[in-house]
């Protein structure tokens, strides 16, 4: 997909898109770089978009591993079932929300690593405290999740802008979380490494 389909379709469906550019080889190789791909099983990757960090993980995936991938927006699944012809590839035409039950669905309980490319700031709260539960979960004791935060960090909530403080809400599920900028991207970019998954708090999973 070139560059001006992408934008085309982001300005079409933003809250699907949530980005205006493909990330760059720099915030693809700092969202990996923490995973432990070289004997990982299964990992997840959430909202691939036109497969730049799909790609790259099955690079560094083993021949054996599974890459389950979740995108709602329907040009780019079809776009990657078209591109992309690795049988260690599973997309999953769902919502992220919906982790737990479609790893259940395969028949797998934990998953070694999961990498979100999903804005979370377009997200409602509680989208975010769900999906991050889900992930909090079923996350393997030594697996590690990496997100990504474009620098200005905003959040849209009853219409209106402002910051959304990303390190806050992932320290809520997650005992161990690592920042660091990547300025070398369209536009420039936080990355969250996480790590030791905490249980979501009763009044969370009920009313986040």
């Amino acid at each position: 997909m070139n560059p001006a389909e992408f934008v085309a379709e982001a300005l079409s469906d933003f809250a699907t898109v949530g980005a205006i550019a493909p990330s760059s080889r720099y915030l693809t190789r700092a969202m990996l770089r923490p995973l432990p791909l070289e004997n990982a099983r299964v990992v997840v990757e959430l909202g691939p978009g036109t497969g730049v960090m799909t790609r790259a993980l099955l690079n560094g995936l083993p021949s054996d591993a599974t890459l389950l991938a979740f995108e709602i927006n329907q040009r780019f699944a079809r776009y990657l079932r078209s591109t992309i012809t690795d049988s260690r590839l599973v997309l999953i035409h769902a919502p992220a929300e919906a982790l737990q039950e479609e790893l259940s669905r395969r028949g797998c309980r934990h998953v070694d690593a999961v990498l979100s490319s999903l804005a979370m700031g377009l997200m409602s709260d509680r989208q975010r405290h769900a999906l991050l539960s889900e992930i909090s979960i079923c996350l393997k004791k030594k697996g590690i999740f990496t997100q990504y935060q474009y620098l200005h960090g905003l959040q849209l909530r009853d219409r209106q802008l402002s910051k959304f403080d990303m390190s806050g809400l992932l320290g809520r599920y997650f005992r161990s979380v690592q920042r660091k900028i990547i300025w070398r991207n369209l536009p420039p970019a936080f990355v969250f490494t996480c790590r030791g998954g905490l249980a979501p708090r009763t009044s969370e999973r009920k009313n986040p």
